[in-house]
């Protein structure tokens, strides 16, 4: 009994992503999806000499045929592919006594000039920079794949069902995730040709900085709770005498003070913006009781918190 055909969901409307005006910007690339379309090839089916200005892959998911790139004559079957690169010419023929399924993804690269690799600082931050470098890497690597075909060793072919299913089931992300999926056909056929192929090193945290921040951020969202040094190293997964230390690095003065001071920072807030008494702005900003903010207050800025409130709005 004959396993059934993998791609079978397409054959409903195989040209369906087609019909699709797929344009996207990866990295300083705009990607402009020309076709993606599973096709069959008949037995005896010849497709003459043939060139493109963009680049075309072809993926066999059945079948058997040959191709012919720069005057060489391939064999192809089942779980192969090949690249065509803009103006390089090929003929393809179906076996004669078996049809050839394909699957085609043409696409035109167009490189965005307005977008210069250096970048807005800001949008690098959040990982631009990182995405330029392997778009272009990964186009610079497409441009030197040899013209042989190879085996789809990491399943490129199965992002076409993967994209296919997103605009079938028209749910929430279709366009996210067929973008996803031809960004995937490209990385893994690269991923085909160079089993050794690496990717780049990306830039790594400064863990100290790091952790300072996600303790500062957690303090700042639960300041009105109880929060202790141990508390607070828990959810950093450190040991408190790590984090500890982290404070005095980072901000010169320890975990107790730098929470003391947000909390006060606040207390000065609500003094200036309501008329709470100072036993429900104590209970609001997580100090003990109001006696201790009031001891707190007038250390660090001198005057009580009612004389505080009284010069602001005199």
């Amino acid at each position: 009994m004959s396993q059934p055909f993998y791609f079978e969901p397409m054959l409903e409307n195989p040209m369906a992503l087609d019909r699709l005006d797929l344009r996207f910007r990866w990295g300083s690339y705009g990607i402009r999806v020309l076709r993606c379309h599973l096709t069959s090839f008949p037995p005896g089916t010849v497709i003459d000499f043939h060139h493109h200005s963009e680049f075309e892959f072809h993926y066999i998911p059945s079948g058997k045929g040959r191709v012919i790139l720069d005057g060489i004559t391939h064999p192809l079957q089942e779980g192969m592919l090949y690249v065509t690169a803009p103006g390089v010419s090929h003929r393809q023929e179906a076996d004669e006594h078996d049809k050839m399924d394909e699957l085609c993804l043409h696409v035109d690269f167009v490189r965005l000039d307005e977008a210069p690799l250096g970048g807005d600082p800001e949008s690098q931050a959040w990982g631009e920079a990182w995405e330029i470098a392997e778009a272009d890497a990964c186009i610079k690597q497409l441009s030197e794949l040899p013209h042989i075909p190879a085996f789809d060793r990491q399943e490129a072919m199965k992002c076409f069902l993967v994209a296919f299913g997103a605009w079938r089931d028209n749910q929430l992300g279709q366009y996210t995730i067929i973008k996803q999926s031809i960004i995937q056909m490209l990385l893994r056929t690269i991923g085909a040709y160079k089993a050794d192929h690496q990717g780049l090193d990306l830039p790594a945290r400064d863990m100290k900085s790091y952790r300072y921040q996600l303790a500062v951020q957690f303090i700042e969202d639960n300041f009105r709770r109880p929060l202790t040094l141990e508390g607070v190293a828990e959810r950093l997964q450190i040991s408190s005498r790590q984090l500890q230390r982290i404070f005095k690095e980072q901000a010169n003065i320890s975990f107790s003070e730098y929470l003391e001071q947000v909390r006060l920072k606040h207390v000065c807030t609500e003094l200036l913006q309501t008329t709470m008494t100072l036993e429900k702005i104590a209970e609001k900003s997580g100090f003990a009781s109001s006696n201790y903010l009031h001891y707190v207050f007038k250390k660090a800025h001198g005057v009580t918190p009612n004389r505080y409130r009284e010069r602001l709005h005199g």
